[in-house]
């Protein structure tokens, strides 16, 4: 069997669509791969990717590819035209829960207790599984007063430490108001966290304007844009270091 055939394999194995971390995973997993003689196996399956590209696979997504002969198996949102996506309230829900999931397998992968809101847990991460099931919890840690968690436990995704105190915060702006976001990032100011404004790169100079102001001083130190493309970066880059 060709080294392509295999990786083709293990993407119709994942449903005909996966991250590029997914795949990386399931084609090492498979047996054939050990006829491949190669000492950098994920550095052959993405130039197959990239080779196979507009034959047997196509880029749905930044990092997310399928195959053809799936392509109209595939959720009606991943093939939303450009145009489309930014008007279709059902696209912006899929990629936002997308984005959520991507940074919550990131936690997992680096061993963080991994926290969505719970009106979140039935959302269905790339149209098919609930995130819930990939979360450590939906209910938030008591790590301060109530009222504080009250305030935070609607941010899209959480990583606590061991300990359970938070490490990181992240929230997916799609297409809200990056205001709305910040304010919740505020409760926490009096904590080592980490603050992750998750958004597509055009909206990097938005988020340099309003975090900006005065009223956002207290957590202009802590508060970073991390975008969509670098987020997908470090989630396949950890799939790497995790196999």
């Amino acid at each position: 069997m060709r080294q392509y055939e295999v990786v083709i394999m293990a993407l119709e194995q994942l449903g005909g669509y996966a991250t590029l971390g997914e795949l990386y995973q399931r084609t090492l997993a498979m047996p054939e791969i050990k006829k491949w003689g190669t000492k950098t196996p994920c550095a052959t399956i993405r130039r197959i990717v990239q080779e196979r590209e507009g034959k047997e696979l196509f880029k749905i997504r930044p990092g997310l590819w399928a195959l053809e002969s799936h392509r109209k198996q595939l959720p009606a949102p991943l093939l939303a035209k450009k145009e489309t996506q930014a008007k279709s309230k059902e696209v912006q829900l899929f990629d936002h829960t997308y984005y959520q999931g991507l940074l919550v397998q990131l936690g997992n992968l680096q061993k963080f207790i991994t926290y969505i809101p719970a009106q979140d847990k039935n959302r269905l991460f790339l149209g098919r599984d609930k995130l819930a099931g990939f979360v450590t919890t939906t209910q938030m840690p008591a790590f301060t007063y109530p009222e504080i968690t009250d305030r935070v436990k609607s941010i899209d995704v959480i990583w606590f430490n061991n300990r359970k105190l938070p490490k990181a915060v992240f929230e997916v702006e799609h297409s809200t108001d990056i205001k709305n976001s910040l304010i919740k990032f505020a409760e926490l100011e009096d904590f080592r966290v980490e603050m992750k404004i998750v958004a597509d790169e055009h909206r990097k100079r938005e988020f340099e304007q309003v975090i900006a102001s005065r009223v956002f001083e207290s957590v202009r130190k802590f508060a970073e844009f991390l975008s969509y493309d670098l987020l997908i970066q470090r989630h396949t880059q950890f799939f790497v270091e995790s196999i």
